[in-house]
């Protein structure tokens, strides 16, 4: 079954990680996936991938902190594919682990720049082509840090905190439009972004599994495939939701 049939799709730090994982998925399900990333050569491999397993998909650099980027590779989609109906942001970066009266302004924009205003310029040029389309899907990556804290990472808990509530007004602010903005929030998901945070802490990932009450970290695919729930239209009546999907984490 093609849950998402024709949707053009534009995916955010695509190359890696929960990004690598939905763009495959999505394209598994008949969507057209524009793979955008800063990392060329694993992006464009992952488009070619995609394409020989009988997807459609094709890369962009994009640095989601650069307007200007964003809006010459949102045209670009929209000219290649003919339209836009969903985005996903998950481009992000952890940013410095300090406390917060070490941190300084450059470390703390660093994260901003990529993790807040890169969501924002991305909703920004998504809007006027969704509209043209009739309707749209976004869904933007927050986490769990976005809900707790947890102690660390001090700009990146503040930035996913954002994101969470720019999903819900920037809902409200669509709804008319028949655009749905949601937000996801996974727990600790074993990409290259959190085994690069515990490489020099001996059992980081056995540590990671005791976190979760469901026993085990999660696995890029398990964030996918609420992503791709998202953007069908399965989630019709989903708007300004958060999608938890942590193992348990929360709960506790």
């Amino acid at each position: 079954m093609k849950r998402v049939e024709n949707k053009v799709v534009i995916v955010t730090g695509g190359s890696s990680g929960i990004g690598r994982e939905t763009c495959i998925l999505l394209a598994k399900e008949g969507a057209k996936v524009a793979v955008t990333d800063v990392t060329d050569n694993d992006g464009k491999k992952l488009a070619d991938e995609i394409t020989r397993s009988g997807g459609v998909a094709k890369y962009w650099h994009l640095d989601v902190a650069k307007e200007n980027e964003v809006e010459k590779v949102f045209a670009e989609v929209v000219r290649e594919f003919g339209r836009l109906d969903a985005t996903v942001n998950n481009a992000g970066v952890a940013g410095a682990d300090k406390p917060t009266h070490e941190l300084s302004e450059k470390e703390w924009d660093t994260v901003m720049n990529v993790n807040v205003k890169g969501v924002f310029f991305c909703t920004k040029h998504a809007i006027a082509h969704m509209k043209k389309s009739g309707s749209g899907s976004i869904v933007n990556l927050s986490s769990i840090y976005g809900l707790v804290g947890a102690g660390d990472l001090p700009p990146y808990h503040a930035a996913k905190g954002a994101v969470r509530l720019m999903s819900k007004n920037d809902a409200l602010i669509y709804a008319k439009d028949n655009i749905r903005v949601n937000s996801v929030h996974p727990g600790f998901i074993w990409t290259p972004l959190v085994e690069e945070l515990g490489k020099n802490t001996p059992g980081f990932r056995k540590q990671l599994d005791s976190l979760h009450p469901i026993g085990h970290i999660g696995e890029s695919i398990d964030i996918a495939y609420g992503i791709l729930y998202l953007i069908s239209d399965e989630s019709k009546f989903v708007t300004g939701s958060e999608l938890v999907i942590d193992g348990g984490y929360t709960c506790q």
